[in-house]
């Protein structure tokens, strides 16, 4: 039987620019893990914030090197989706890299107004308001534009919210439109809930905006759920929305933006490949080609990358408490953690993430199935990405074994209801924020402790 390195190295590429092993314990994005959990223990949170300016460059070269290569005559603007992690760590490490914020919810602008009261924001920055609308959420971002927010973009999601920033906003304003995109076929609805009907976009313009409104109409916004993919049900819906662009560009001159939304995927495997830089660059010739058939100006590309920014950046460390041999074939690791609490995406949708030990990579191995805290018959871990199998080291005696789901950063914490009550009273777990000093040294700090039983006594009305 073979080392667990040997399955690896074999079966994946490995080493990664992410993942390597050094002096047997696995090194994630250059930190030696397992020094980590000497000093803070398990279960844990982690962020990488060096990966999150990464990205974002990554993302922005990307961009730049298709619209030189392309002579595109637009520009491009990088937005971060805040919904997908809402943490001050993450938006104060974006927002180092010069980019701007798309918002969903009320609660999201007061976010924006204290990033502006620190100084990281001005009111030049995008804010690109989505969403459906809520009466809160439509008094703050009237609030943001009464305060001078020149760049605040109210993306109308239906055909009446215009009418509330015509009666309490004071002054002409710039906003967006969003586009309700047909859902992918296999979906479960035709078209999306979210956005306005192609076929009501013309009439609206002009009979609602082009001389009733202080709006003026300068973006064009659409999204489809499964991301930027090479598949002809993407290229369709791009091309739909870019000719719908050049036709409502003929009669509203002030248009000049189109935001395609997020999309842009991340590794959730060792065997992920995805040619980025051909991606953007068939993004650019498609909506270059389509304005210049129609006879209009390119429009300046807008994103909103938000799993992209910040997943990779994120990490939750566990070790194995117990092994339990259920039957003649599955035996199960039980972890110090749950999915259901910790990891939600894993219950709640089958995803999967990169998962992998801190240590004991020189054992044999097996195969196994990770079992969670909660009494929960769905609190379980048992294929890859890649296979319907997990395997890791087998476990000598006097030995614990640690490992890592990665790539973790986006939707876990506030899915899984961060600070709040979870299932069968699981704690949150300590999280960590891991970052470079000046002289490219790793230093840490704790952002959170373990959620405590007198936080949940609170919340929960006994004390």
């Amino acid at each position: 039987m073979k080392k667990y390195y040997d399955l690896i190295d074999q079966t994946f590429y490995f080493p990664t620019a992410e993942f390597e092993v050094k002096n047997k314990n696995l090194s994630f994005n250059g930190v030696d893990l397992m020094e980590v959990i000497k000093e803070h223990g398990t279960p844990l949170k982690l962020t990488y914030l060096p990966k999150i300016s990464e990205k974002i460059q990554s993302a922005k070269q990307i961009f730049a090197q298709a619209i030189q290569k392309k002579k595109y005559n637009g520009s491009y603007t990088y937005c971060y989706c805040t919904k997908s992690n809402h943490f001050s760590f993450v938006m104060e490490e974006a927002l180092k890299n010069d980019i701007h914020i798309e918002t969903s919810s009320a609660y999201d602008i007061n976010i924006v107004e204290t990033l502006f009261e620190k100084g990281l924001i001005t009111k030049d920055t995008y804010i690109i308001c989505n969403g459906y609308k809520r009466p809160h959420y439509l008094e703050k971002i009237a609030s943001l534009l009464n305060a001078g927010f020149k760049n605040c973009l109210p993306i109308l999601d239906n055909l009446m919210e215009l009418d509330y920033y015509d009666e309490h906003v004071k002054q002409p304003f710039k906003m967006g439109m969003r586009l309700a995109a047909d859902e992918e076929p296999n979906f479960e609805f035709y078209t999306s809930r979210l956005g306005i009907r192609y076929s009501d976009v013309i009439d609206y313009y002009q009979n609602r905006i082009k001389s009733n409104s202080k709006g003026q109409l300068k973006m064009l916004h659409y999204f489809i759920n499964t991301g930027i993919k090479d598949t002809s049900y993407y290229w369709s819906e791009l091309s739909r929305f870019i000719y719908k662009y050049a036709e409502l560009k003929k009669i509203c001159p002030e248009l000049e933006a189109v935001d395609i939304g997020g999309g842009f995927p991340i590794k959730n495997s060792l065997h992920f490949e995805y040619d980025y830089q051909y991606m953007a660059e068939q993004i650019v010739e498609n909506i270059q080609w389509i304005c210049k058939k129609n006879g209009v100006e390119d429009p300046n590309i807008f994103t909103e990358f938000g799993s992209f920014t910040v997943a990779e950046s994120g990490a939750t460390i566990y070790s194995v408490l117990d092994q339990k041999l259920q039957n003649d074939k599955e035996l199960w690791y039980m972890m110090d953690g749950s999915f259901i609490t910790h990891m939600p995406d894993v219950w709640g949708i089958n995803s999967k993430f990169i998962m992998l030990p801190l240590n004991l990579w020189d054992n044999h191995y097996h195969r196994v199935n990770i079992g969670g805290l909660t009494c929960d018959s769905m609190d379980y871990y048992d294929s890859e990405a890649h296979i319907g199998e997990v395997f890791l080291p087998v476990i000598e005696k006097e030995q614990t074994l640690y490992f890592g789901f990665f790539h973790t950063g986006a939707y876990q914490e506030s899915l899984g209801g961060y600070g709040g009550i979870q299932h069968c009273l699981i704690p949150a777990p300590k999280h960590i924020l891991i970052d470079r000093d000046k002289n490219g040294e790793v230093v840490t700090k704790v952002f959170a402790e373990e959620q405590s039983s007198e936080q949940m006594m609170k919340i929960l009305g006994y004390k």
